[in-house]
């Protein structure tokens, strides 16, 4: 496997307890006794991920966006997750980064967090959207070399989500960070303007495509 390309692929064996309705259902579909056959849940796919693009997982709803997200973290290990950012409690906002006030706020405004009112409450007094975006704020600060977020921006209106979205193609331009996410919202996608897009589809298919690629084609 060399540098910048990532297999994925995930099956499991069904093995559930032979009831009757079980037998049933297995004698309608032709299926005989055998319940523990193997299942495939995403067929073999290969990815290619260079620093400082954004991959764009996206899909129905449960068609296997998250778990596919999950697969590429395990070849991550030192990457960040937006999901596992633990808000401070009883702080302002402006007080949660160990940083001094300048790039405190260049944090806070990347990820699309930047009203005062906001910046002087403490995180349970945000709504959810605005903890959203301290989360994702919160992951920028830790300066990872990968982020990895799911259901993205799926808790924020629309406009909103289009602006996190474009602030995320910046960062990753200018700091050379990765971004991985996942989600079924396609409104974002000219905002975000991912270099490598994965569609998976109901079933175990996944396909990959690459915009950046074909627009350097083009130029």
């Amino acid at each position: 496997m060399k540098m910048g390309t990532f297999i994925v692929e995930k099956s499991f064996n069904s093995q559930v307890k032979l009831s009757p309705n079980v037998m049933e259902i297995a004698k309608m579909f032709g299926l005989g006794g055998k319940t523990d056959r193997p299942v495939q849940i995403i067929d073999r796919c290969q990815i290619d991920i260079e620093p400082g693009q954004v991959v764009y997982i996206t899909g129905g709803s449960g068609t296997g966006k998250s778990l596919l997200l999950g697969l590429l973290k395990e070849k991550f290990p030192h990457a960040v997750s937006l999901e596992e950012q633990v808000l401070p409690k009883d702080v302002p906002v402006v007080d949660c980064f160990d940083a001094d006030l300048r790039q405190t706020l260049n944090w806070l405004s990347a990820a699309g967090l930047s009203d005062a009112f906001a910046l002087l409450r403490t995180a349970e007094q945000l709504s959810e959207g605005q903890r959203y975006r301290l989360r994702l704020a919160l992951a920028l600060a830790k300066e990872p070399r990968e982020i990895f977020i799911d259901e993205f921006c799926a808790t924020l209106d629309r406009v909103t989500a289009a602006v996190v979205a474009n602030n995320i193609r910046k960062f990753a331009d200018r700091f050379g960070t990765t971004f991985i996410i996942a989600t079924s919202h396609d409104d974002i996608l000219e905002d975000l303007c991912p270099d490598v897009v994965i569609v998976k589809h109901l079933g175990s298919q996944c396909e990959v495509f690459y915009p950046s690629r074909f627009n350097n084609e083009m130029d």
